[in-house]
């Protein structure tokens, strides 16, 4: 039998997030998994006449990471959008708008039932103090109807084209849990809130399956170049068109990443009739969560306070959905075996969903209690009992207050954060919340004290999807200039790094249920790889920003390959990974099922 490494690592520091075994100097690979992980002495003997060797030469080898919170599909189509991140004026918004109108091709007659759909707008990084309204759209686009999401994707900006294809008037009454902005007569103008966007979702034409399909396949060597190998989908809409296209790629061979993908609350009586369950699928694609709102976002200022917003006294944010309509929900989806995440990001929307989750850890126990006294032992029961403590979520955690904070460990409930968020958010939380309640905003470190789990993800296309930069924003909550100094934004709740890269690797395995076989180096594991330009455990933490991603390896092929990533040496002829190349993708194998770690 053949046990030479396909892939070997050698010459360390390896870190792989694995607490029996934290650091290793080499890791070999066969097909598709880890073969050892050890010593460079000991793994010697695996290089085979057709091993090829990558001397680490004091690189940073690490698991792959997993993005625990993206917008996948909404990321993949931005880039045939119009996309305003990076405008600092209203104007210069429309500006953009002009400029992708007059290269679209909508304004033709035989486009007239299209839309110009983008995104990125952040009233609060303007310097012109002027606010989004649909005038400023009609100007350069009077006939074409525009819809552009709000940074936080919380809010679209429409202009009166778009609003009349919506059928939203002044005489429309605003969603239950959203907000339909108005000038003082009433009319609208031209900016939808939470729920209320829907209202312009429904009007949109879709992208159809095989547009979808294309934009993510394209996206995959953009997360590779930044060392993702998985991601957790964050939701999908009513018809799950993320999810048919992540299907479509599994079945023919090209779905380039792991996916979790979380299940709309819309769709929750559906799964409950199909008898879905968190963790259906196989190591590609999964079922995850059922994705509920608890609130709105800060940049809308529509996250639900318990004091109100610090500029706007008679602000208090938006429930998104009512209390005691979450609890429902949640109930019938804990009782069908499908887990939990629910948005919820202000202090008030945190503390509604923590008495939600009490509720459901209570009835989750009286179903354990049952069974374990019941004298059937049937598959039904052994059933039940296997559902019983499924692995609920909290995505954003933004701010909580003190009290509420040591409840996600005692309701064993992980936290999914973006630190990202952190320091890209700062001012506006000291602006809106103000500094008592910015003490307890992002806790990253008193939640991971408290006992609690944490997942990291970016929210992407809302902040850069770059797993580094999520990390360099844990350890230092400082923005890439250096602001606001030496001692971080909040600097109490910073981490050290191999926190942050476990919240990377293993957490979001154990959140997803597939820690069995990925999200640490270890034998039998999938080999999920990336190899950094430099050891950012040794390096000043503020040089992780500069750390490069030099080799992607999933399943054990080389998915991404950086440009300054030097030729490996082999003791033999040499497998071809350089056909890979820089972003290129091979069909996965059929894979084995995988030992318990």
């Amino acid at each position: 039998m053949n046990l030479y490494a396909d892939l070997l690592f050698t010459g360390g520091p390896v870190y792989t997030a694995d607490p029996a075994q934290p650091w290793v100097e080499a890791v070999a690979v066969a097909g598709e998994r880890i073969l050892a992980a050890g010593s460079a002495a000991d793994l010697a003997e695996l290089r085979g006449p057709h091993t090829e060797v990558v001397d680490l030469a004091g690189k940073l080898l690490l698991p792959g990471f997993t993005e625990s919170h993206i917008h996948f599909v909404e990321l993949a189509l931005r880039s045939q959008q119009v996309d305003v991140t990076e405008a600092r004026s209203a104007g210069a918004v429309v500006e953009a708008v002009r400029a992708r109108l007059d290269l679209s091709g909508l304004r033709r007659p035989d486009r007239s039932g299209a839309w110009l759909r983008g995104g990125g707008w952040n009233p609060s990084l303007w310097t012109d103090g002027v606010r989004p309204h649909r005038s400023l759209l009609d100007a350069v686009a009077p006939d074409v109807p525009v819809a552009l999401d709000s940074k936080d994707l919380h809010s679209v900006w429409l202009n009166s084209a778009a609003l009349q294809r919506a059928g939203v008037t002044a005489a429309t009454a605003d969603a239950a849990g959203g907000v339909i902005e108005r000038d003082l007569d009433g009319t609208p103008t031209g900016i939808l809130r939470e729920n209320a966007v829907e209202l312009a979702l429904r009007a949109c034409p879709a992208p159809d399956l095989v547009e979808i399909a294309a934009a993510v396949r394209a996206a995959f060597p953009a997360l590779w170049s930044t060392g993702i190998v998985a991601i957790h989908n964050a939701n999908d809409d009513a018809d799950m068109r993320s999810f048919r296209a992540y299907q479509e790629l599994r079945l023919r061979g090209e779905l380039g990443l792991r996916v979790l993908q979380q299940i709309p609350v819309c769709n929750l009586t559906h799964a409950r009739g199909l008898g879905l369950r968190s963790g259906l699928g196989d190591v590609w694609l999964r079922i995850g969560s059922v994705k509920m709102f608890a609130d709105g976002a800060l940049g809308s200022r529509t996250a639900h306070m318990l004091q109100p917003y610090g500029d706007n006294p008679t602000n208090w944010g938006v429930a998104a959905t009512d209390p005691e309509e979450l609890l429902e929900q949640a109930l019938a989806a804990s009782a069908a075996g499908l887990s939990l995440t629910i948005h919820a990001i202000g202090d008030r929307a945190n503390r509604d969903v923590l008495d939600v989750l009490a509720e459901v850890r209570r009835a989750e126990e009286r179903r354990k209690t049952k069974n374990e006294n019941s004298k059937s032992q049937s598959a039904i029961c052994n059933l039940q009992s296997a559902i019983c403590n499924p692995r609920h979520r909290i995505e954003h955690v933004q701010c909580i207050q003190p009290a509420d904070l040591p409840r996600l460990a005692a309701l064993d409930v992980i936290a999914s954060v973006q630190p990202i968020h952190c320091t890209s958010d700062m001012n506006m939380v000291d602006r809106y919340w103000g500094p008592g309640r910015a003490a307890h905003a992002y806790p990253f470190r008193s939640l991971l004290d408290s006992g609690a789990r944490l997942v990291f993800g970016s929210d992407g296309p809302i902040e850069p999807h770059s797993p580094l930069i999520g990390i360099h924003a844990a350890v230092t909550r400082r923005r890439a200039d250096g602001a606001p100094g030496p001692a971080g934004w909040q600097g109490q709740e910073r981490l050290i790094v191999a926190e942050a890269v476990d919240a990377y690797t293993c957490w979001p395995a154990y959140a997803a249920g597939e820690e069995s076989y990925r999200g640490s180096i270890t034998a039998g594991k999938v080999a999920d790889l990336v190899l950094l330009s430099q050891n950012i455990f040794k390096i000043d933490p503020m040089a992780i920003l500069e750390t490069q991603v030099e080799m992607t390896v999933l399943a054990g092929k080389v998915a991404w390959r950086g440009p300054s990533y030097p030729a490996a040496a082999a003791s033999g002829p040499l497998r071809s990974t350089a056909a890979l190349g820089q972003g290129e993708w091979r069909k996965p194998r059929a894979t084995r099922a995988a030992p318990a770690s």
